[in-house]
């Protein structure tokens, strides 16, 4: 019988030839395993916290340095006894010797891959001792970047496009320099006879939706007269079917099977049916009946394309996913690992972090390529909640390399990787890299007229990696689409193209620095990254602060040292001064930096799903923020903080990818007396207003707009019933701004008026809200606060607020004294006669605090 043992127990470490962090020949016992070094040395207090303050700079030694880990375990007779006996190494971080015994057993190269080493021959009843020897990784990435050359990348040591190793260990623009070292995955004894080497499991849903499901087999070697079976189990664990007596000998089988439509429940993403969750349970075993080995696999069946057609309004080709025949609009997010330690990462942080992506009414996620090819349980995670995964090669924002020992590294990775990957029903894109295409375009080295050379010997080798190795891995092991980059546009096309393939749509932010209100001149077919930074909770810049109040203000040292994003004072400064007026004390700039990335990106989500016009008029299909999360505490791109405290732009975010929202525009259109004049014009506000239904049946609503002055008590109102197209936008108004006057001098202020737009069921439920104001925020003079007719009253439980005003207030954001809130809500606009509660879980009866724009801070 196959049986595999985790070595948990009994591990110890040491710095080789002492340093720092021991002396020579001293072991410290680890306090988990698999863990990495800095994780070590941090409960042992060798190190000091490199969250905290500078200390990243303290440690950068460790990275430098080699070290070992040992163990010694105890083998019986019965494990002496097999046939044969491997040590399974899921993951070593990176460069690895491996002594088993006294016999060197293995060398590793690559982060990314499982290893195995056959002991048999050097197993011993009792002790045995096993010894892992791990090299610098940086160093030798330095050796290897001397041996084969310098490439240009974006981000980090050139040394990383060398070494097969998560590649923001190197640093990021979000991230610190922390290079990682040690077992960061399982170790394993494994003994048997035969084992089951290979399950693949694959199912072909047809467009009528009946279900062909085949599982082949491959075992360790052959085995004479062996049979296996393969039962496929619901989710209830009752059998829907089983096939026994299949002959094995050869040391490979297949099975097939054919369901009707309706047999088998599909599996469907969030927000558009149900998720369950099969089982394949596979035994093999000898001529005489007994189990050698057996292997269960979850699985689920559905039908995904990458749709890429023409559209009936303009130019290019959709870039759409379609699940079972259902054309999804992905709004989602970017996925960094959730760590600079990754041993650190427990199944319930990734179910926590994946539920709150749910709870936000995303459904995609991307795994971005700078990172790591995750855990098993975070794909197992995002098969029970539905979420649709984009998932990158390990390769980001470089020039990366083809020699054949760094190609060798690169298929192994890959064909592991896509084997290990291919049965999650949530998995439904495989993409080459991240950007790589984009850094090759900026140093010109990229010939998108040849699409039919080697590529190994060009300026862009890597070319030869993503457009013949990683599709050929892919095609060959999984039914999983492959898209050559993200971006990427198509053959022959600049990844800038917004009519085709995916677009980082960097131009908000990096670029030409645009305003975020033309997002909707921005959009592309499928927009796989944006972004906007804004500052964390206040908790988290004071908690990286470690106390040290001479360096809480927004500009000090230590701050600076927590954001990595290049130039991002001016940048930050560029959007607050062209939109806000703001204050500069630390609490306050952490809120406007909030309440701007929050516009910002609910702006995008908005003005893209307004794009999402039904069949043959997808103009952009999906959008996912840059970025989720963090990997350590620091001022990013992140709706969510490393603590996973919510930023308000993750609950403006949320709102806009409701089952039904409600959007406006509100444009000046300048005419002209004639052509000659430039004195004699008018100028008109056109507002817009629209709605969009993510439900696949249409949905009858009334739509309610009501719009305030600012400055007095005038208002006005109009509602009409309508009717939102199914997983569609739809077009609701288009005219004059009610109550603005048509102006004729440039330097006539247009009245501020604030249009509040609800969506209304027939029993007066609020399907959607949205407030729009006039901009840019900093020219408005608002009310005074005791004018506002502002509530916050807290409940009588102590867990929600309810906010009421009599003038229309921009941007709330609550807080309370003491420890965190988890609030249902942020980012709020109020207006007259719409009043909001919020919950407040661990409010428990406290003050909440409130910051909007106008709150006398500016």
């Amino acid at each position: 019988m196959s049986t595999i043992r985790s070595l948990t127990q009994d591990w110890s470490f040491t710095q080789v030839g002492g340093g720092h962090g021991t002396k020579n020949g001293e072991w410290l016992a680890v306090s988990q395993f698999p863990t990495t070094v800095h994780v070590e040395l941090l409960k042992a207090e060798r190190i000091p916290d490199p969250f905290l303050g500078l200390n990243e700079w303290e440690v950068q030694w460790v990275g430098e340095s080699d070290w070992a880990f040992k163990n010694t375990f105890e083998v019986s007779a019965k494990e002496l006894a097999a046939v044969n006996v491997d040590l399974v190494f899921d993951g070593l971080d990176t460069f690895a010797s491996v002594e088993f015994n006294g016999h060197k057993i293995l060398d590793t190269k690559n982060q990314f891959i499982a290893y195995r080493a056959p002991v048999k021959q050097y197993l011993k009843l009792g002790a045995n001792e096993l010894v892992i020897s791990f090299s610098s990784a940086f160093l030798k990435g330095r050796e290897l970047e001397q041996a084969h050359g310098k490439l240009h990348l974006w981000n980090g040591d050139s040394s990383r496009l060398h070494v097969r190793k998560a590649q923001y260990n190197y640093g990021w623009d979000w991230g610190p320099v922390l290079m990682t070292i040690g077992p960061w995955k399982p170790v394993t004894l494994h003994t048997y006879n035969v084992y089951l080497m290979d399950v693949d499991v694959r199912s072909d849903v047809s467009e009528a939706l009946d279900v062909g499901v085949t599982v082949d087999l491959t075992l360790s070697e052959k085995i004479s007269g062996g049979l296996a079976s393969v039962v496929l189990k619901s989710a209830q664990n009752s059998v829907i079917l089983s096939e026994s007596n299949i002959k094995v000998g050869s040391g490979s089988a297949r099975a097939e099977f054919r369901f009707s439509p309706g047999v088998l429940e599909l599996w469907y993403p969030v927000g558009f049916g149900k998720q369950p969750l099969y089982t394949v349970e596979v035994t093999i075993s000898d001529s005489e009946g007994n189990t050698l080995d057996t292997k269960t696999q979850r699985v689920s069946f559905r039908r995904v394309r990458v749709v890429q057609e023409p559209l009936v309004d303009q130019e290019g080709l959709t870039f759409l996913f379609e699940v079972n025949n259902i054309r999804i609009f992905c709004g989602g997010s970017n996925w960094i690992p959730a760590d600079s330690f990754l041993t650190t990462l427990t199944p319930a942080r990734y179910r926590a972090w994946l539920r709150l992506l749910v709870d936000g009414n995303q459904n995609m996620i991307r795994v971005w390529g700078g990172g790591i090819y995750e855990h098993d349980v975070f794909y197992d995670i995002c098969d029970e909640l539905a979420v649709l995964v984009w998932q990158d090669f390990m390769f980001g924002c470089g020039q990366y390399p083809a020699y054949d020992s760094f190609l060798k590294l690169v298929e192994l990775e890959a064909e592991q990787n896509v084997k290990r990957l291919r049965h999650h029903p949530s998995i439904v894109i495989f993409a080459g890299n991240n950007e790589d295409y984009q850094l090759a375009e900026s140093i010109n080295i990229v010939d998108y007229s040849d699409e039919t050379s080697d590529f190994r010997k060009t300026k862009f080798p890597a070319r030869h990696i993503y457009e013949r190795t990683l599709p050929s891995i892919v095609q060959k092991f999984c039914n999983i689409h492959y898209h050559r980059s993200s971006p990427y546009s198509a053959p022959g096309t600049v990844t800038t193209d917004k009519t085709l393939g995916d677009l980082h749509q960097w131009n908000v932010w990096h670029g030409s620095q645009e305003p975020w209100h033309n997002w909707d001149l921005l959009a592309g077919r499928f927009v796989s990254e944006f972004g906007m930074e804004g500052y964390p909770n206040i908790r988290t810049v004071d908690y990286w602060l470690a106390g040290d109040k001479s360096e809480r203000y927004p500009q000090s040292r230590v701050n600076n040292n927590h954001n990595k994003a290049d130039g991002f004072e001016r940048r930050l400064e560029l959007y607050l001064v062209e939109n806000f007026k703001h204050a500069f004390d630390m609490d306050s700039y952490v809120y406007y930096t909030q309440i701007m990335q929050a516009e910002t990106l609910a702006s995008a989500y908005r003005l893209w799903r307004r794009n999402w016009h039904g069949k043959g008029r997808e103009h952009t299909a999906g959008a996912l923020v840059w970025q989720i999360n963090d990997c350590w505490p620091t001022t990013s791109w992140a709706i969510v903080d490393y603590f996973m405290r919510p930023k308000p732009a993750y609950f403006a975010i949320s709102r806009e990818l409701r089952q039904y929202t409600i959007g406006m525009t509100r444009k000046e259109q300048k005419t002209f007396a004639n052509d000659l004049s430039a004195a004699q014009f008018t100028i008109t506000t056109v507002l817009e207003v629209w709605g969009t239904n993510g439900a696949l049946s249409e949905k009858k609503a009334k739509l309610e707009v009501t719009c305030f002055d600012l400055y007095s008590s005038w208002t006005t109102q109009f509602s009409k019933d309508i009717v939102l197209a199914p997983n569609s936008s739809t077009e609701l108004y288009s005219g004059d701004l009610p109550g603005q006057p048509v102006r004729t001098k440039q330097n006539e202020v247009p009245r501020a008026i604030i249009v509040s737009a609800r969506l209304l069921d027939a029993s007066g439920t609020v399907l959607g809200r949205h407030s729009n104001w006039p901009e840019p925020f900093k020219f408005i003079k608002f009310p005074a606060i005791e004018d506002l007719g502002f509530s916050v009253k807290t409940s009588s439980d102590g867990e929600s607020v309810e906010l009421s005003t009599q003038k229309p207030i921009k941007g709330i954001i609550l807080d309370a004294e003491g420890e965190d809130v988890e609030w249902s809500d942020q980012a709020i606009d109020l207006v007259p006669g719409d009043p909001q509660i919020v919950k407040a879980v661990g409010l428990k009866g406290r003050e909440a605090k409130v910051r909007f724009l106008g709150d006398g801070t500016a």
